[in-house]
């Protein structure tokens, strides 16, 4: 499972024109799932993005955390986080989990958020063809990877 996140000022997901979710403060959450992915996983990601210190405190110090902050997530479901581009000229998208595994994964993450306390999480449509505005805050921009085995993590 991989989420990028992006602390923003303000996000926003649309389908057809229509704004579906948008958020304030807080984390543009890009989420891919990978074939194999667990709720534990999912458990843990949330966990680790609902506390991960990336806003600044009184000294401009990466001190606060979502919860902290009061921030606010926009999850935006992303099977292309699993591109593999490093052969040919069209990535390879073998790694990504089919839809049916994938989507309920995507609303489990978004339960364990507001599980951790996050006061509001919006989501966009799984599978649909979203525009998403990101006002990136300082730019700040984090890759998270349940699949990189460290002490802590579901798989290692």
């Amino acid at each position: 499972m991989r989420a990028l996140l992006q602390r923003v000022i303000k996000g926003a997901v649309s389908v057809e024109g229509e704004t579906i979710g948008q958020i304030e403060q807080g984390l543009v959450i890009l989420l891919g799932i990978k074939r194999g992915d667990t709720e534990d996983e999912a458990r843990w990601l949330a966990r680790k993005v609902a506390n991960l210190r990336i806003f600044e405190d009184e000294e401009g110090r990466f001190n606060r955390s979502l919860l902290e902050v009061g921030g606010e997530a926009l999850v935006v479901s992303q099977f292309t986080l699993y591109g593999d581009a490093r052969r040919g000229r069209r990535p390879s998208f073998t790694e990504a989990a089919p839809p049916e595994e994938a989507a309920p994964l995507v609303d489990r993450f978004c339960d364990f958020l507001r599980e951790e306390g996050v006061r509001r999480v919006a989501e966009g449509h799984f599978g649909a063809h979203m525009l998403v505005e990101i006002l990136n805050d300082g730019p700040v921009t984090l890759m998270l990877d349940t699949g990189i085995s460290r002490r802590g993590n579901p798989k290692g």
